[in-house]
C-alpha cells in the first residue's frame, strides 16, 4: 500500500477539472490497457495524488476503480463530482459526503409491485471520524458558505430530473434517508470493498433538485460551482485521510510484500543481468547454488537498471522530490565506487547502497532490486 497516495475519481470533464485545479504540477500516467491519470500533490506540501476520469455509470466506473486501486495501491480512494438532491431542504452548492452508498436499482418484480433488494456500502469507521471532523472544524473552505452533510447517497443507472415519476416516488420510498442521488459512487464502493476494504469516500455537491429543473440549474453554472465546492472538500479531505489516516486502513496489498504466517514471505524480481539470490523462512535439508561469479561490470549494469526504476517511481508519483533527490545522491556515490577496488572503497559502496534502502525501501519493486544489488556488492567485497 502507498500510505500517502489518495486515487480521485471523477464522472464529467467539469468534475474532473475542479479537482485537477488544486494538483500541483500534474503529470501524465498511463494504464497499459489506455486509461489516462495524472499524478501529482495537492498544493506544495500536501498528499500525492493520482486523478481518474471514469465516464458517466456504474459499470465503468467500477471498472477503472479496480484498474486505478490495482496500479497505484492508494491508502484511500475518493469519488468527487456532482449530484442532484432529493429533497427540498437541500439546496443547490452544498456538498454531501456519503455515510453510506445505496445501490437502488436492485429488487424483484412481483405481481403486487416492484420489492426493493437493497445492497449498500457504509463508509469505514475512520474515514467517517474524519469527515465529521472536517464539518465541525469548516476548514476545508476559506469562505464557510457551503453546508457540508453527511448522509446517505443513492446510486442508479439513470439520470434522475423527477419528483413526481414512479422511479421518483419509489426510491425516495425505499431510501428516504438518501439525501442525494447520482450514477457511479455503487460501482467506485463496489470496487473498493473488493480490495481489502480500501476506505472510499464519496463527496457530492448539489448541482440540481432532481425536479425537473436541472436544465435551468445546469444553465445557472450550478455543475462548476457544486464540483467547486466538492473538489475543495474533497482536498482537505485527502489530506486528512494521509496524516490521520493511522496504520490500521488495510493489510499490505499487490506489489507489496506481505508476511506469510510463519514469518516474512519474500518476491524475488530479477531484471536486465540481475542475479537474486533465493530467500528462506525455515530451511531443511542441503541448498546449493552457483553460476559465474559477478564482476564490476554486473554491479554497474545494475546499478542503471535501477536508476531506470528510480525515474519511473518519480514520474509515477510514487517517490516525492525530497525522497527522489536524496536517492540519487546516495545512487551517484554508490556508482562511483563500483570500479574502485580497496576495501575501504567497497565498505562506502555498501554504506551507500544501505542508506538508498532506507530512502526507497517502502516502494515494493524499488526495494527487491536493491536487495539484489546489496547481495552482488556483498560478494565482490
Amino acid at each position: 500500500m502507498s500510505t500517502d497516495v489518495v486515487v480521485i475519481l471523477t464522472a464529467l470533464n467539469v468534475e474532473y477539472e475542479a479537482v485537477r485545479k488544486k494538483i500541483n504540477d500534474p503529470q501524465v500516467h498511463w494504464h497499459p490497457a489506455g486509461t489516462r491519470f495524472e499524478t501529482g500533490r495537492l498544493g506544495p506540501r500536501g498528499c500525492r495524488v493520482v486523478l481518474g476520469l471514469v465516464g458517466q455509470g456504474n459499470n465503468s466506473s467500477a471498472v477503472l476503480a479496480e484498474r486505478a486501486i490495482t496500479e497505484f495501491s492508494p491508502a484511500a480512494l475518493l469519488f468527487v463530482g456532482v449530484a442532484g438532491a432529493l429533497w427540498p431542504g437541500v439546496e443547490l452548492g452544498e456538498v454531501v459526503v456519503a455515510s453510506q452508498v445505496y445501490a437502488y436499482h436492485g429488487g424483484t418484480s412481483e405481481d403486487d409491485g416492484l420489492k426493493a433488494r437493497p445492497k449498500a456500502w457504509e463508509i469505514s469507521h475512520r474515514a467517517g471520524q474524519i469527515v465529521q471532523h472536517l464539518i465541525r472544524t469548516g476548514e476545508w473552505f476559506p469562505e464557510p458558505r457551503a453546508r457540508v452533510r453527511f448522509a446517505p447517497i443513492a446510486a442508479g443507472e439513470v439520470v434522475q430530473d423527477s419528483r413526481i415519476s414512479e422511479q421518483a416516488r419509489w426510491v425516495r420510498q425505499h431510501y428516504n434517508n438518501a439525501l442525494a442521488i447520482e450514477m457511479e459512487a455503487a460501482g467506485v464502493a463496489q470496487a473498493a470493498h473488493l480490495n481489502d476494504a480500501l476506505p472510499v469516500v464519496v463527496v457530492r455537491g448539489i448541482s440540481d433538485r432532481a425536479d425537473g429543473t436541472k436544465a435551468q440549474a445546469d444553465g445557472a453554472n450550478w455543475q462548476p460551482r457544486a464540483a467547486a465546492h466538492a473538489a475543495a472538500f474533497a482536498a482537505a479531505l485527502a489530506n486528512e485521510l494521509v496524516t490521520q489516516g493511522g496504520n490500521g486502513q488495510r493489510q499490505t496489498r499487490g506489489r507489496e510484500t506481505p508476511m506469510g504466517t510463519n514469518g516474512p514471505s519474500f518476491t524475488n524480481i530479477a531484471q536486465g543481468n540481475a542475479r537474486v539470490g533465493a530467500q528462506y523462512g525455515q530451511v531443511i535439508g542441503n541448498v546449493t547454488s552457483g553460476g559465474n561469479a559477478p564482476d564490476a561490470a554486473d554491479l554497474a549494469t545494475e546499478l542503471a537498471t535501477f536508476r531506470d526504476l528510480l525515474n519511473k517511481a518519480h514520474l509515477d508519483g510514487r517517490l516525492d522530490d525530497d525522497t527522489y533527490a536524496a536517492a540519487n545522491d546516495e545512487l551517484d556515490g554508490a556508482s562511483g565506487r563500483v570500479d574502485e577496488q580497496t576495501p575501504a572503497s567497497r565498505g562506502k559502496l555498501l554504506v551507500a547502497l544501505k542508506k538508498l534502502n532506507g530512502l526507497v525501501g517502502d516502494t515494493a519493486d524499488l526495494a527487491a532490486h536493491l536487495a539484489a544489488i546489496i547481495s552482488l556488492a556483498k560478494d565482490l567485497s
